[in-house]
């Protein structure tokens, strides 16, 4: 900006010159810039007011815009708006078969303290006690009286709690919503279900998170929001599975045993329609795990699943199976079972003495290992394990189940003839009962693979492992055990009852087998000519004590638990009595 001069000199002069005041040529310029100063101030000024103008316009246009479009629009709660990732609590229902509720969700509330607004601390922790008899008072007035601004007493309380609490009147206790997951049949498929904890958690939401069971393998799926709230739709059958519990826990208590499990499937699909495992515990109260011990003592424990037990007599169907698949035998071929058989310093022995040779249908029906052994010879250590993987027998299940894949079957290190001839007669390898249900239902149902599902409408059928004349051999022998045989304490009138027992010793251990505990086990199927289910029952340390002498063979134990479960579930499978259809060599020809 240029400046001009207050008394510039050229004027100056001119005015000195002509007699005039050069003071006054100073005042006029002095006047002329102050007009100026004035009138750039005015400029500035009306500038500013037309802008603010514009802004007070603009800012009430929005506003009135905004107000228009909330007086058209349907009335809404307001949400409160904050930052961080959200809490998803919402969490899918689990239904059985048919569509009842084994896992769902309940509204509820959470207790938490703000000690800086309590007002009567050592009376709010007096009453908290006597509410919730598991709190300490002590630590909670060490709590509310210390620098501690927020805990949580109780994550999960009930509404007669919370209007309990209201009723103190203590503003420093306070409420907060949450939603927590509900078991309403208790203990029934426990293990199945598993259970939930909390994940991430805030005073007006947590997240519900699967720790075991189905609830951990699909905890994905049961919380995605893209599902649209679908329930998890499993196999079981809830009515089964309570019928089968009931009975279970009956023979277990009256066979002595330390726990027992049961497994049914469907020998087609792989369907699991129940399994139970005893003892159990209760989801909406899960206990802790033990952290000494053998784990197998904990109710946590699935025995269907996480139990690799030798499982005895019940493996001699499968080298008998696959002798006649290779064309070895057929069911009328004799075989020696003169014993002892020795191999090396090792020694082969029946429970009875079956005399020189019995047929390879009896060798199943009296249960004879000599028998089977010397089918394993023949079978041949390498082959013998290529059939045995075929059944899915030495990997662990595809079951649908966090605690399956980490379940392996225990393999001979070295499997050699000797432990070809063992295992042949189901000792030497340890399997869980889920391996076995899934075994026989390949070798009954036609010759078919089965992998075991938990989930309603089943697997697609697998590869053929035996021939259908293979299978309907199998499953005559199954049946001849129960009507002649080791499990004549098995038929179930109008259900046809086939299967096989088996007795192993149990395995101490640090080594070497106890004298007087065995794993009793029996594998059923049924209706025999007709299969549609597999049932595994198995027992851990069962004695019947009924006779002067204890009894602990699966004949005993297992084989009557077993024929109880098929008598009250048959019925509520749609399953109806009839009469056996008998062989056609048979029937003989009657003319009128």
């Amino acid at each position: 900006m240029i400046r001009t001069p207050l008394r510039p000199l050229a004027r100056i002069l001119d005015a000195r010159a002509k007699g005039q005041n050069p003071d006054a040529i100073e005042r006029e310029n002095l006047r002329v810039r102050h007009e100026q100063m004035r009138d750039q101030s005015r400029g500035r000024a009306e500038g500013r007011l037309l802008i603010l103008g514009a802004v007070f316009l603009m800012a009430f246009g929005t506003v009135g815009a905004r107000m228009g479009t909330l007086s058209a629009s349907t009335p809404e709660e307001p949400r409160t708006a904050y930052t961080g990732s959200s809490i998803l609590a919402q969490r899918a229902d689990i239904t059985d078969r048919n569509g009842n509720i084994l896992a769902t969700n309940l509204a509820t509330h959470s207790l938490y303290a703000q000690p800086p607004f309590m007002i009567e601390k050592e009376r709010a922790a007096r009453k908290l006690v006597e509410i919730f008899p598991d709190l300490d008072e002590k630590r909670l007035i060490k709590d509310f009286t210390g620098k501690r601004k927020f805990l949580w007493i109780k994550k999960k309380i009930s509404p007669e709690q919370m209007q309990q609490v209201h009723d103190l009147g203590e503003p420093g206790l306070m409420f907060g919503p949450r939603e927590m997951r509900l078991y309403p049949n208790g203990s029934l498929a426990a293990h199945v279900l598993g259970g939930t904890s909390f994940g991430r958690e805030g005073v007006h939401s947590a997240e519900v998170i699967g720790v075991a069971g189905v609830e951990k393998a699909f905890d994905s799926f049961l919380r995605d929001p893209a599902n649209g709230g679908e329930p998890l739709r499993l196999s079981l059958d809830l009515t089964v599975q309570a019928a089968t519990r009931r009975i279970l826990y009956g023979g277990m208590k009256l066979m002595n045993a330390k726990g027992a499990t049961s497994i049914m499937m469907d020998v087609h699909t792989g369907e699991v329609i129940s399994v139970v495992s005893l003892p159990d515990f209760d989801p909406n109260d899960r206990p802790r795990p033990l952290t000494t011990g053998d784990q197998s003592d904990s109710p946590l424990f699935n025995r269907a699943v996480q139990g690799v037990y030798e499982l005895g007599s019940t493996f001699k169907i499968f080298a008998v199976a696959q002798a006649m698949e290779q064309g070895l035998i057929t069911p009328d071929t004799m075989i020696d079972t003169q014993g002892p058989l020795r191999w090396g310093k090792f020694r082969i022995n029946d429970f009875h003495n079956y005399g020189p040779q019995l047929s390879a249908t009896d060798v199943i029906v009296k249960s004879s290992n000599i028998g089977t052994a010397r089918l394993a010879q023949q079978i041949g250590a390498e082959d013998q394990r290529t059939f045995l993987t075929k059944l899915g027998l030495l990997e662990p299940t595809a079951l649908e189940m966090v605690e399956a894949p980490s379940i392996k079957p225990l393999l001979p290190p070295n499997w050699s003839e000797l432990s070809a001839m063992t295992i042949s007669y189901g000792h030497g390898l340890s399997a869980s009962p889920m391996h076995l249900a899934a075994a026989y239902s390949t070798i009954v149902n036609g010759g078919y693979k089965v992998e075991p599902t938990l989930l309603a409408g089943g697997r697609p059928r697998g590869e053929r492992v035996i021939s259908e004349e293979t299978s309907a051999a199998a499953r005559d022998m199954l049946r001849q055990v129960v009507v002649r045989g080791t499990a004549s304490f098995g038929e179930v009138e109008g259900y046809h009852v086939g299967g096989k027992t088996g007795t192993a010793d149990k395995p101490k251990p640090n080594g070497g087998y106890y004298e007087d505990k065995v794993i009793a086990t029996f594998a059923s199927v049924f209706p025999a000519h007709d299969p549609r289910y597999v049932l595994i029952v198995t027992l851990d340390e069962p004695v019947e004590t009924s006779g002067t002498e204890p009894r602990r063979t699966a004949g005993w134990t297992a084989v009557p638990v077993a024929a109880e479960i098929i008598r009250r579930t048959a019925p509520l499978l749609g399953l109806r009595p009839e009469i056996e259809p008998r062989p056609v060599y048979e029937l003989t020809r009657v003319n009128n």
